[in-house]
């Protein structure tokens, strides 16, 4: 390796080859894209059955009217759905779509700092994620 780079330094003969031979190549830039917990692939086609029907426990559940609620909402920061509320919008959502709503699981995970609450708390997220717990069912 080191007779190729004085090879190399022997060649470097004007003062722009010298630097350049010093430094070596010019550096790329590369851009790190980093995902989400969820694939892009389905946070794009986010299931409206789903949403729409969620969207109708929420309503019929707490407080919140119909008009209120997006896929983007959040359900406890942005719709201020309590705990006891959340409880009975999971039960109904696993009436709804013959799942179990791993409610424990991902609270541990929230706690544990390995996800953030809008990993399952917004809306679209808690759809996609539905929709997983349903194809997972009945496969």
């Amino acid at each position: 390796m080191r007779e190729k780079l004085l090879v190399n330094a022997k060649s470097c003969d004007t003062s722009h080859r010298r630097t350049h031979c010093a430094t070596g190549p010019p550096i790329r830039r590369i851009t790190v894209f980093l995902f989400s917990p969820l694939p892009i692939s389905r946070r794009i086609h986010l299931s409206t059955d789903t949403f729409d029907k969620v969207a109708e426990i929420i309503a019929e559940t707490s407080e919140v009217s119909r008009q209120e609620i997006t896929a983007d909402s959040h359900a406890i920061d942005d719709l201020g759905i309590d705990s006891l509320d959340f409880l009975d919008i999971v039960y109904a959502v696993d009436k709804e779509f013959g799942i179990k709503v791993p409610l424990e699981a991902w609270t541990q995970e929230i706690n544990e700092g390995k996800a953030s609450t809008d990993d399952y708390f917004i809306l679209k997220n808690m759809c996609a994620r539905i929709d997983d717990l349903r194809a997972s069912k009945s496969a």
